[in-house]
C-alpha cells in the first residue's frame, strides 16, 4: 500500500504575520455583521447543474424571507441566463425597497458596460469588482507583475466610476475584492485596496466596501484574523470603507476564520446557506448566525423555520444537507447514547421546573441550560429526538441511519432519497415500526435481487493501453444473449455492449462502492445511477466478492429497475 510522501518535501508552511500588537484575542463579538448571501452567484456557479431562472427566483424569495438585506444575485455579464435573471428581478418588482442586489464583474470594460446595462431601473445596487492579486495567480495565470495587477484594479475602478451616470436613479455602492487576499502579500493587498479607494473617492458618509476573500484557506484561522486586523490598522481612510470577509472552507475552518475575522474588526460577511460553494464550500452563514444566537446576540436573520429553508435549498440546488450539519442536519438534535438521553431528559425537566417557578414568582424565564443541547430545537422549528425509529412517519435519515448502524450499508445521499420513498410506501402499508433487518430485506428485493429482464451469467474484461474489452453472457427474458464492447474501463465497455444489443441509450452518472463486512471473504456492494436520454434516472445495487462484478450487477440492477 502506497504511503503518503514526506509533506515537507512537497508543501511549505504558510508564513504567519509578525504582529505582536494584535488585539482580537481579547475581544468578544457584540453584534451581528452585515450579511450578504452569495448563494445565487458563488453558490450557483459551483453546482453540477446551475439553477434555472425560476429556481433562482424561488431561492431569492427565500433569502428575502430569511432577512438578507444584501444578496449577490449573479454575474450578469457572464451569460444570458445571469443577465435575464437580474432583469427579471428589477422589471418584475421582486426586490423589496430595503434589499440591495449585488452583481459581480471582472475588471474588463466590456463586462462592466454590460453589468451596468443589467442594473437599469434598480433602486439599490452594489457593483462588485474583482481581480486576482496572489503570487500564484500573478505568475501562473496572468504572467504579470505587481504594478500591472494594481493597474488592472485601478482601471477597472475607473471604468465603473465613469458609468455611474448610466444609473441616475440607483443608490449605487462600489465593492472591490482583491481575489485570493488570503494568499496575497498583506502589504500588496493594502497597496492595491488603497489605490482603488483613491480612484473611487469614498467618504465617511458614502462608504465603499473592501471585501477581503479567503478565496482558498491557506492557514489556521488565527492567521486569517491577524491578516484582517493588520489590514484594518494600516488602511488609510479606514472610516471610508466597510470591511467585508468571504471565507471558504478548504481546511474545514471557514466558520472559525469568519468568527475570528469579526473579532479582528470585520463588519460584513459573505457566505451561503449550508456552505454551498466551490471545492469544500463557502462559509455557512446559517452556522455563524445561529452561533451568535446561542450567545444571546440577535443575528438579524430568521431561521425559525430552518427545515423549510433547507427544503427550498435542496430542491433548488440539487444539493443535500449532511445529517450532522450544525442546526439543520437530520440528526443534530437526536441522542442515541443512553447517558446523553438521560442527561437531556433531566435538563428538560429542570428547565420546566425553573419556568414554573419563574411564572409563580413573576420573574424572567430561565436561561437555556440543557446538557448536550446548545440551542432549544423549538427555536428553529425542530424537536429533540432520543432515538431513530422507522415507521410510516420516518424520513430518509432514519432509514439510512438504521441501514448504516445495524447492517453496514452506507447508501449515498441521492440513493437515500430514492430508497427513502420506497421504504416509506412499504412501511406505510404495514402500519407499524420496522426493524433494520426488514429494511435490508426490502433493499435487497428492490435493488440487489432485481434480475429481470437481465440476469448475469458470465462476465470477463481485459485490455491494454487504456482500452478495455468485455465479453459477457446474460439471460434476458429467458433467452441467452452475448454482449461484447469496448471502453476505458470494464463498466464503460459493458455499457457500450448493452447498447449494441438494443438497450436504450444511457449513461452512468453516479458510482460508489464499499465493503460489506471484513476479511478476505468480505463482499463488496456497488451503487450505480443510470440516466437515459429522456432524463429518467434509476439507481441499482450489486453485491459480489469481486468489486468489478458488483459494479456490473449494479448496472444491470439499475436497468432492470426501469422495468
Amino acid at each position: 500500500m502506497k504511503k503518503l510522501p514526506d509533506p515537507s518535501k512537497k508543501y511549505r508552511p504558510f508564513a504567519p504575520l509578525v504582529f505582536p500588537e494584535r488585539e482580537w484575542p481579547g475581544r468578544v463579538i457584540g453584534c451581528a455583521p452585515v450579511w450578504c448571501s452569495v448563494d445565487l452567484r458563488d453558490g450557483n456557479q459551483s453546482l453540477p447543474r446551475p439553477m434555472t431562472v425560476g429556481q433562482k427566483e424561488e431561492f431569492f424569495r427565500e433569502l428575502v424571507a430569511v432577512g438578507f438585506k444584501e444578496i449577490e444575485v449573479g454575474f450578469p455579464a457572464a451569460s444570458n441566463t445571469e443577465y435575464a435573471f437580474v432583469r427579471r428581478l428589477i422589471e418584475g418588482g421582486l426586490i423589496p425597497d430595503d434589499v440591495t442586489i449585488q452583481v459581480l464583474v471582472q475588471a474588463r470594460e466590456d463586462l462592466i458596460e454590460k453589468t451596468f446595462q443589467s442594473l437599469r431601473g434598480a433602486r439599490r445596487a452594489i457593483v462588485h469588482l474583482y481581480n486576482s492579486t496572489s503570487p500564484a495567480q500573478r505568475k501562473i495565470v496572468f504572467g504579470l507583475e505587481k504594478p500591472e495587477i494594481l493597474g488592472i484594479a485601478v482601471r477597472g475602478t475607473r471604468w465603473v466610476k465613469e458609468r455611474k451616470g448610466m444609473l441616475p436613479e440607483t443608490d449605487l455602492v462600489f465593492q472591490y475584492s482583491p481575489e485570493s487576499f488570503s494568499a496575497t502579500e498583506i502589504d500588496f493587498s493594502l497597496e492595491v485596496c488603497q489605490a482603488v479607494m483613491e480612484e473611487w473617492g469614498p467618504t465617511a458618509a458614502k462608504k465603499m466596501i473592501l471585501n477581503l476573500p479567503g478565496t482558498v484557506e491557506m492557514a489556521t484561522p488565527n492567521v486569517h484574523a491577524d491578516q484582517i486586523e493588520w489590514f484594518i490598522r494600516h488602511l488609510p481612510g479606514r472610516e471610508k470603507a466597510v470591511i467585508s470577509v468571504h471565507t471558504h472552507n478548504d481546511r474545514g475552518t471557514g466558520t472559525a476564520a469568519t468568527e475570528l475575522a469579526l473579532l479582528a474588526g470585520a463588519e460584513r460577511v459573505e457566505g451561503t446557506l449550508f456552505g454551498n460553494g466551490e471545492r469544500t464550500g463557502n462559509l455557512d452563514i446559517v452556522v455563524v448566525a445561529m452561533n451568535l444566537y446561542t450567545q444571546g446576540i440577535s443575528p438579524g436573520l430568521d431561521f425559525s423555520r430552518i427545515m423549510e429553508t433547507r427544503e427550498i435549498y435542496e430542491r433548488c440546488t440539487g444539493m443535500g444537507v449532511h445529517e450532522r450539519q450544525p442546526y439543520a442536519g437530520d440528526l443534530v438534535f437526536t441522542a442515541f447514547s443512553g447517558s446523553h438521553q438521560d442527561a437531556i431528559k433531566k435538563g428538560f425537566a429542570a428547565m420546566e421546573k425553573a419556568a414554573e417557578k419563574a411564572v409563580a414568582e413573576g420573574g424572567d424565564a430561565p436561561l437555556w441550560d440543557v446538557p448536550y443541547l446548545i440551542l432549544d430545537p423549538e427555536d428553529i422549528g425542530r424537536k429533540y429526538q432520543e432515538v431513530i425509529r422507522v415507521n410510516s412517519q420516518s424520513g430518509k435519515g432514519g432509514v439510512s441511519y438504521l441501514l448504516e448502524s445495524e447492517c453496514g450499508i452506507y447508501l449515498p445521499r441521492p440513493l437515500q432519497v430514492e430508497f427513502g420513498a420506497v421504504a416509506n410506501t412499504y412501511v406505510d402499508s404495514l402500519a407499524r415500526e420496522v426493524t433494520a433487518a426488514e429494511l435490508k430485506d426490502l433493499f435487497w428485493r428492490e435493488y440487489v435481487e432485481k434480475r429481470s429482464p437481465y440476469e448475469l451469467v458470465h462476465f470477463h474484461a481485459d485490455g491494454v493501453g487504456g482500452v478495455i474489452g468485455c465479453r459477457a453472457s446474460l439471460m434476458k427474458d429467458g433467452e441467452e444473449i452475448r454482449v461484447t464492447g469496448q471502453g476505458n474501463g470494464p463498466l464503460a465497455a459493458f455499457s457500450e455492449g448493452l447498447q449494441k444489443v438494443g438497450e436504450q441509450e444511457f449513461e452512468v452518472v453516479f458510482y460508489s462502492e464499499h465493503s460489506l463486512g471484513a476479511g478476505t471473504d468480505a463482499s463488496a456492494i456497488a451503487y450505480i445511477q443510470v440516466k437515459r436520454k429522456d432524463g429518467e434516472a434509476r439507481f441499482g445495487a450489486g453485491v459480489d466478492t469481486s468489486i468489478e462484478l458488483a459494479s456490473v450487477r449494479a448496472l444491470l440492477s439499475a436497468l432492470n429497475r426501469f422495468r
